[in-house]
């Protein structure tokens, strides 16, 4: 059994698609002969104060030299120079997708963060990202080698198929209400639709960033709407699997993600979807089973969304193709593998 020490900053239980990959990864590496350990650092990265980062440095001294390091990508591209040169282990950066391209930055974050991040993760050992989508911009962007860089594609258990509503179309976007999701966006595409019979259920924490949740809350008060929308916060998993079951149409309107867990989800539950091209989107799921707009194009956003509503052979032949892609998904017993391969290179295991 190898060693792994895991560090993933804030709560670990948190109801997010990243959070969910670290606990599958706890949860399997075992199987592979990895033993890994959790370094629980603090939750303020990406935007660690001095004491953090200083508490963090400790966090990693604790660790021996010989004991490869994985470090979560909220946390590692945020580390500040000093912080990174100070690690003596063997260091795997997981990133989900990189920290500036997050939505709702001052330039002058984005440049902080494209600049350590830049800085990090040319001092790893190794890179896994979670889409070929990810691997691509960091070679391009970021001036990684290719070989340098592991895909490990997260895991959807197959589930069972969506029973969908009773009458009122169900629509469903699952996420953190955050930016980067521009549930704005999918709100005034919402207003342009002509349709009325349907449902919007937004599940996602509200608490990542109180005030863009608060407009959200406004815009949905202000739009004529708010019958029709429900911004229901963070719910259980069991909560959770029943939004899937009673859905109708799945919609997602970021602005970018580096997979989209929760739109294999949705195929994994038969259902039809509506969601932007922008970042892995464009590869994680195919056209036939969604339709793809550009990000912040409401009127294409909602030009999709009428077409399903107002055409349910349209939508039954989406839901079907969704479910028969289901079949093909990664499963999570792979995506463990892969990352326990990479440790096992780097530890003479393999």
């Amino acid at each position: 059994m190898i060693d792994l020490a895991f560090a993933v900053p804030g709560d670990l239980q948190k109801v997010t698609g990243g959070y969910a990959y670290a606990r599958k990864l706890f949860q399997l590496l075992e199987h592979f002969d990895v033993a890994a350990h959790h370094l629980h650092l603090p939750g303020s990265f990406p935007f660690p104060s001095a004491e953090d980062l200083e508490l963090s440095a400790q966090i990693f001294r604790q660790v021996h030299p010989d004991t490869t390091l994985m470090i979560d990508g909220l946390a590692y591209g945020a580390l500040s120079q000093s912080a990174v040169d100070a690690i003596e282990q063997r260091i795997i950066a997981l990133v989900h997708h990189p920290l500036a391209l997050e939505s709702g930055l001052s330039e002058g974050q984005q440049r902080e963060l494209r600049a350590s991040e830049t800085y990090a993760l040319a001092r790893a050992s190794r890179i896994i990202t979670t889409s070929s989508v990810t691997a691509k911009l960091l070679q391009e962007q970021y001036q990684i080698s290719a070989g340098d860089i592991s895909v490990a594609e997260p895991g959807s258990p197959r589930s069972a198929r969506a029973v969908g509503g009773d009458g009122v179309v169900q629509l469903l976007a699952v996420g953190a209400v955050i930016p980067r999701k521009d549930y704005l966006g999918l709100i005034e595409a919402l207003k342009l639709v002509e349709h009325s019979h349907w449902q919007l259920t937004i599940v996602g924490a509200t608490d990542h960033n109180r005030g863009y949740a608060q407009k959200v809350r406004e815009a949905i008060l202000s739009s004529g709407l708010r019958r029709q929308i429900e911004l229901a916060g963070e719910v259980s998993t069991p909560e959770l699997n029943a939004s899937y079951a009673s859905a109708d149409i799945f919609v997602m309107s970021s602005r970018y993600e580096g997979y989209g867990m929760v739109l294999t989800e949705a195929l994994a539950r038969g259902l039809p979807i509506v969601c932007t091209d922008a970042g892995a989107m464009a590869e994680t799921v195919g056209d036939d089973a969604a339709i793809k707009v550009p990000a912040g194009d409401a009127m294409a956003f909602a030009g999709s969304l009428q077409k399903l509503l107002t055409n349910p052979e349209e939508r039954q032949r989406r839901a079907d193709a969704a479910w028969s892609a289901a079949k093909l998904l990664p499963s999570w017993d792979g995506c463990a593998r892969k990352v326990a391969d990479v440790v096992k290179s780097l530890s003479g295991g393999q």
